[in-house]
């Protein structure tokens, strides 16, 4: 059977993904790392990062997720290290299968913290196991309460087959120059230090700690700590709000191409694709790429969202013109003079920063990546 073209194929460098992975264990040398897998790792394919990220040069000390299911895909994966379950557990049974896969939980509320309690007073723990009590101290999504983390931590420390970290989630580090961001940030690590200092002078030995996911990574040293989590970073994507990835010295991972399928010559005053969202000002060429948001392509993305066109004579920086339809999108070739039928288009990757693409589509690099669809074929290098 003929094996058909490629319309969409996503190429996967694993090879920038472990160099990203070494940026962060050159900026955090005394933390631990637990790279953040989740989503598929972003989208990237969980089974190959953790392989690359298990065979790199970097040491790192076990992986983070976010679902009870995608740490039992990562355990059957033969992972050996362990697991941080982000969200932290449901239910009983979830927790017990924490506890039989052996995978770190958060625990993030009071209603979790009554189900450890609950079974620890009927069962002893059949082996060593490690919970991260998550202190809300700003972002008031997933947290604790300080007093209730104390409390926590007064419960569960007397247990010997138990280990303790103290974390919390820092929401608003992306723009350290902000006086806003700031602020903000400098008021939830006093509430964290205070926090800890009072759990510090009932807990014998030093509390171990994590705050730094991506952004502090990269812009507060002093968030390091113990453990550090990074995420998007890992995959070529910035944290931060006003500069790229090349900017902090990450590599891009992804890269997203697709072909010219069709070449159109269009008047001036005729509109372009669904509801004439751009109208032409001058005649011009018009190019059809194979690629929409049935393959993760972002509907949002506005006129004039840029692409890179590779022709026989060169790479081409040209823009999307038009409403991005299911399976399509046009783009401007008035000053492409030699493309063809076939052309490789680039719309992010290696030469075009996801993180400029996403700027014109209002959103972030992380949703570019997750959102790409199955239909997309992931190719690694």
């Amino acid at each position: 059977m003929i094996e058909p073209t490629k319309r969409v194929w996503a190429t996967i460098d694993l090879d920038a993904f472990k160099k990203n992975l070494a940026l962060v264990s050159s900026l955090c040398s005394g933390s631990k790392i637990y790279p953040v897998v989740k989503s598929n790792a972003y989208g990237h394919g969980m089974e190959q990062v953790v392989n690359a990220a298990l065979n790199s040069q970097t040491k790192i000390a076990g992986f983070s997720v976010a679902t009870i299911q995608e740490a039992i895909d990562l355990r059957a994966l033969n992972v050996s290290l362990p697991i941080l379950l982000l969200n932290g557990f449901f239910n009983e049974d979830e927790l017990r299968l924490c506890f039989e896969l052996n995978i770190e939980s958060v625990l993030h509320a009071s209603h979790q913290m009554k189900l450890v309690n609950d079974f620890l007073s009927s069962e002893l723990l059949k082996s060593p196991t490690k919970f991260w009590i998550k202190m809300n101290s700003g972002m008031n999504r997933l947290g604790m309460s300080s007093k209730d983390c104390q409390k926590a931590f007064k419960d569960l420390n007397a247990n010997p087959n138990i280990e303790l970290v103290f974390m919390t989630h820092l929401a608003y580090a992306d723009d350290m120059k902000n006086l806003e961001s700031e602020e903000f940030t400098t008021k939830q690590l006093r509430r964290f230090n205070q926090a800890k200092e009072k759990i510090q002078s009932n807990h014998d030995k030093e509390l171990e700690t994590s705050i730094a996911a991506s952004a502090g990574i990269l812009t507060l040293p002093i968030t390091h700590k113990n453990y550090v989590r990074p995420g998007v970073m890992l995959y070529g994507g910035s944290p931060l709000a006003k500069k790229k990835g090349g900017d902090v010295g990450l590599n891009p991972v992804m890269s997203l191409s697709s072909r010219l399928i069709s070449i159109n010559e269009v008047r001036a005053g005729e509109g372009i694709g669904y509801n004439a969202t751009y109208i032409c000002d001058k005649d011009m060429r018009v190019g059809t790429v194979s690629i929409g948001y049935g393959d993760g392509y972002p509907r949002s993305a506005k006129n004039g969202t840029p692409v890179l066109i590779k022709t026989r004579s060169k790479t081409f920086k040209t823009q999307v013109i038009g409403r991005v339809s299911m399976d399509m999108i046009t783009i401007d070739l008035s000053e492409v003079y030699d493309s063809e039928i076939n052309d490789e288009v680039l719309l992010w990757g290696a030469g075009l920063c996801p993180d400029e693409v996403a700027a014109h589509a209002d959103t972030v690099a992380y949703e570019l990546f997750c959102k790409v669809t199955k239909r997309v074929p992931l190719i690694y290098v």
